[in-house]
């Protein structure tokens, strides 16, 4: 007969426990607990002992408002669904938790796919994780939770998620290699047209909110404020990323005025050669193209010196959010500057930190939300799928989100208030 009790843990002794848990991911560290408390949520760490021995763990929240007290474990919690034991004892636990704490109803996300899909949304054989896991499903329905299904679109916490696998991947040319041809084209075109990446310090997150200020207006929705961000810097310290490309307007422009002097080279080297060829036929489409090049690259100047004169010779164009975990590396918010769509920074961002996993031995990139609409070339969400398949990962199905009624009586009387509200 086995033993487990319910125990509290400290936020190194949770931290540890992520780490190596199969499970393990951000939402489920001390950190997030530093930001939801900041945010005015009760946090605590809960976990099942087992001989002595962590097996299961929790980052247990609770959010009270004037009309409404629920508790939530996002991402989690860190257990064995399929060890009924185990699964049948924490959740009875939380429950029972939850309750002593006011709370009307407990809601969990499971880390833990239902189904691995390939990078077009296809569903995978099941000896490569295409099987769907019903018996998570099954088991948590089994204790009273309801499911809130299987759906599409995005939600707080993704249940469509587009990763990369870097197991294998030794160096850079194997991570470039790994991407679509047109993706590798892009790291090239931003590498060559000055965009460089780098870390940004507390005091210049107002440029990152400004650039994700950007997206958000051309794509219709609300920014997050800008404490929202600092919060996030003071939670999660070194684990958290916030990372900006600039492009060196000024070495752009020399290296146009460069090109530009080696195509005039070309062509004058070309014409005179006209005088002694034996194929002038030849030559002259040979000097039609370098002129044609030529022509292109004083656009280039003279569009760069728009740029210079308009924005300077520094210009921030795209920034994004990354969370470290042992287990991997969340690309979690991002914006751009759509005026400097052609110089790929975006894509020079991606490539970076992929880069960064395989120099910290970090097994996979999560670029995270995707809204699991793969058969419709019209959906709002096509392009960032596009984007993210540019980099030739897969998808996790994930199981959604789980809600078990705890003062069944109150919650129910919560749903039909709610719904009387939406009419």
């Amino acid at each position: 007969m086995r033993s487990f009790t319910l125990a509290t843990l400290s936020a190194d002794e949770f931290d540890a426990f992520s780490a190596t848990h199969p499970q393990g991911n951000f939402q489920q560290t001390s950190a997030m607990g530093r930001l939801r408390a900041k945010q005015g949520v009760e946090v605590e760490y809960l976990a099942v002992k087992e001989n002595g021995a962590t097996v299961a763990a929790a980052l247990f929240e609770t959010h009270r408002s004037r009309l409404s007290t629920f508790a939530a474990v996002h991402d989690g919690p860190l257990v064995d669904f399929h060890d009924n034991d185990l699964l049948s004892f924490f959740m009875t636990q939380l429950k029972a938790h939850a309750k002593a704490k006011g709370a009307a109803q407990l809601e969990i996300t499971p880390e833990t796919p239902y189904r691995i899909r390939d990078s077009f949304g296809k569903e995978l054989p099941d000896d490569q994780g295409g099987a769907p896991d019903d018996r998570s499903v099954k088991g948590l329905q089994s204790l009273g939770f309801e499911h809130s299904g299987f759906t599409t679109g995005y939600t707080a916490v993704p249940r469509w998620r587009y990763l990369k696998d870097l197991h294998g991947i030794a160096n850079e040319k194997a991570l470039l290699e790994s991407y679509a041809k047109n993706t590798r084209r892009n790291v090239k075109i931003a590498r060559n047209s000055a965009v460089r990446v780098e870390k940004i310090s507390r005091e210049q997150l107002p440029v990152f909110h400004h650039i994700c200020e950007l997206s958000c207006e051309k794509q219709g929705f609300a920014n997050r404020p800008l404490h929202y961000f600092e919060d996030i810097y003071d939670a999660f310290g070194d684990s958290a990323e916030f990372l900006v490309a600039t492009i060196d307007m000024q070495e752009y422009l020399t290296s146009w005025e460069t090109k530009r002097d080696g195509f005039l080279k070309d062509i004058d080297k070309l014409e005179r050669s006209l005088e002694t060829t034996k194929y002038p036929d030849t030559v002259n489409k040979k000097i039609a193209t370098a002129r044609a090049t030529y022509e292109a690259s004083l656009k280039r100047i003279e569009k760069a010196h728009e740029y210079i004169d308009r924005d300077g010779t520094s210009v921030p164009v795209a920034a994004g959010l990354f969370i470290w975990h042992r287990r991997e590396c969340v690309y979690l918010f991002s914006g751009s500057d759509e005026t400097y769509a052609k110089f790929y920074a975006p894509t020079a961002i991606q490539h970076h930190v992929m880069m960064q996993c395989l120099e910290r031995d970090v097994p996979r990139y999560n670029f995270y939300g995707i809204d699991g609409v793969f058969d419709d070339p019209d959906d709002p969400g096509r392009g960032v799928l596009e984007f993210k398949q540019g980099f030739d990962g897969y998808v996790e199905e994930m199981t959604g989100e789980f809600i078990l009624p705890v003062r069944p009586l109150v919650y129910r009387l919560k749903q039909t208030v709610r719904r009387m509200l939406r009419r």
